[in-house]
């Protein structure tokens, strides 16, 4: 079912008892894996002192992804244990390689697959939709893959996508599920968790936890992983969870407004990385059930919000600057309040992207 309802700028869905959500316990952990890869770190996590003073907030903090294992956003994260855990699938059923890599992208999940394929000496076939930035693309190609530019919305370039592989035998890593096809984005999804598991290591060094952790969410493969690590069964600490889109691509919000995973038809927006327009289906539960909230965002606040980040010392592409965006945008419309934050709350932002990724 499709929807043509588009939100306002600091629209929101509230949910109470998302904190009594629990989620299936995990299969598998990446973090092991990508510790493995050359040039893995943790990346930082740097502070807003004036954010937090503004907001009433003990502490914001920013999960800082602008620079990932050489590339400018923390897609590389799903798409290698993805790709090592479907080679690995294949070569113990006997079976060979296969020939291509494919996927449709927005930019960063499909820079990502054709680095993984690069180092791993298969080619990519990497299928986008219309509206993504020549420099994005050309970034892609710099990888080593053969950029499709198919003219059709998101959804659209993921039917191509998965087309081509179903034609040619390519390996199709998408970062959206749909019936049928669970298993790679499952694993994508474990990949990005490697990202939180981080993230607690490191408050936990200086004694915290976090209340509150901020999302982009696009299909909401991010997010699922994100609400299933802090949902996780016999989890002590289970702080509020928000998610943020943009207005052009609304597809969580006005789902969980309908009570059932829609498609939205999207319009053009900077935060290209996040304009999907239907929830994936293995992340709705997660989404449905564990996420606290979620807030649209314009153009127009993403832009604010980078140029706070960037005051910060951050480069943040637009999708990176959204969690701040639609924190602000919370507390701007006195929504933060139903959250139900402590009096000395940490809140954590998930920078997803550089500015780098998304020349827009």
């Amino acid at each position: 079912m499709t929807t043509d309802s588009t939100p306002r700028s600091g629209a929101h869905h509230h949910r109470a008892g998302a904190r009594d959500w629990t989620a299936p316990p995990p299969r598998s952990s990446a973090r092991a894996f990508h510790r493995t890869l050359h040039g893995y770190a943790p990346t930082r996590l740097a502070a807003l002192p004036e954010a937090a003073r503004d907001l009433g907030l003990a502490r914001v903090l920013v999960k800082d992804e602008t620079s990932r294992l050489g590339l400018p956003a923390f897609k590389v994260l799903g798409a290698s244990w993805a790709v090592h855990q479907a080679l690995s699938a294949l070569e113990a059923a006997g079976e060979p390689r296969p020939p291509r890599l494919t996927t449709a992208t927005d930019g960063n999940h499909g820079r990502a697959l054709a680095r993984t394929g690069a180092l791993l000496g298969i080619s990519a076939k990497i299928f986008i939709p219309d509206g993504v930035h020549p420099q994005a693309a050309d970034a892609i190609r710099a990888e080593g893959a053969e950029v499709v530019a198919t003219g059709l919305d998101y959804d659209g370039a993921v039917a191509a996508a998965t087309a081509y592989a179903h034609e040619t035998g390519a390996l199709l890593v998408q970062d959206t599920a749909w019936p049928g096809y669970e298993e790679i984005p499952a694993w994508i999804v474990e990949g990005y968790r490697t990202l939180v598991e981080e993230v607690d290591e490191q408050l936990a060094a200086d004694g915290h936890a976090p209340d509150l952790v901020v999302i982009p969410v696009g299909v909401g493969s991010l997010a699922q992983g994100v609400i299933e690590h802090y949902r996780t069964p016999g989890r002590a600490a289970r702080p509020a969870l928000l998610a943020v889109e943009p207005v052009a691509a609304a597809c969580v919000l006005v789902s969980r407004q309908a009570g059932e995973p829609l498609s939205v038809a999207t319009t053009a927006t900077t935060m290209a990385g996040l304009n999907c327009g239907t929830p994936s289906s293995a992340a709705w539960p997660a989404l449905s059930g564990g996420l606290d909230a979620v807030v649209s965002v314009t153009d127009s606040d993403a832009r604010a919000a980078q140029a706070i980040l960037r005051d910060a010392g951050i480069d943040a592409g637009p999708c990176g600057a959204a969690p701040l965006a639609g924190l602000l945008a919370m507390a701007a419309t006195g929504a933060l309040t139903d959250l139900d934050l402590p009096t000395e709350a940490t809140v954590v932002l998930l920078c997803t992207e550089g500015a780098a990724a998304n020349p827009a």
